[in-house]
């Protein structure tokens, strides 16, 4: 299924491509960024920074935002700025036991709106972000995992489950390549935002 965009936003480019994210076409799923997890995670604090950014530009942008984390009670709640940046979007995280964060987040049933993108980011890569790209292909999802948002303890295993994912169909990309497939164009008039939020991050 094609991305959706108003034709208007991009009056001077070509036809898009099919695999172009569209704010209207996505969510951006956050899995995992809790207290007990991240400071483990081999760059946690840059993966942190780029989540936060992409939860801004996704909510600056009007894309859907969803959250989750893994036992929270064992494991803590979202740190910050994740948190900050998760009730500015208005996305309260969901607890969950499950690995996967489809059904937590309420996308485990076949897509019947036309949000059919998928972007995911959090920790860790190898166990709950890939099983969660998993089920939301399974239910029709197009997903694209933000690589430099996602982390592992080990660098080896982050880099094992982007190579598994892409072979099973997952798009692997960047935090700053999403946010400007969404924005597709200087006149979006958000754009200004995501400029200075790109700039400073």
């Amino acid at each position: 299924m094609p991305a959706e965009r108003d034709p208007a936003d991009r009056p001077e480019l070509p036809p898009e491509h099919p695999a172009l994210l569209a704010p209207s076409a996505g969510r951006l799923i956050v899995v995992d960024l809790q207290a007990k997890l991240l400071p483990h995670v081999d760059g946690g604090d840059a993966v942190a920074a780029r989540a936060a950014l992409l939860i801004r530009g996704a909510h600056a942008l009007g894309v859907e935002v969803r959250a989750a984390e893994q036992a929270p009670d064992k494991l803590g709640t979202t740190v910050e700025p994740i948190a900050a940046a998760l009730a500015e979007a208005g996305a309260a995280p969901a607890a969950k036991t499950t690995f996967g964060a489809a059904a937590a987040v309420g996308l485990t049933e076949a897509i019947s709106d036309r949000r059919h993108q998928a972007v995911l980011c959090g920790v860790e890569t190898h166990v709950c972000v890939a099983q969660t790209a998993l089920e939301l292909m399974s239910a029709g999802y197009a997903v694209h995992v933000a690589a430099d948002a996602c982390g592992s303890r080990r660098t080896q295993d982050h880099e094992i489950a982007l190579a598994r994912l892409t072979a099973e169909g997952a798009t692997v990309t960047s935090a700053e390549a999403v946010l400007f497939e969404w924005c597709c164009s200087a006149k979006h008039p958000a754009f200004a935002v995501l400029r200075d939020l790109v700039k400073s991050a």
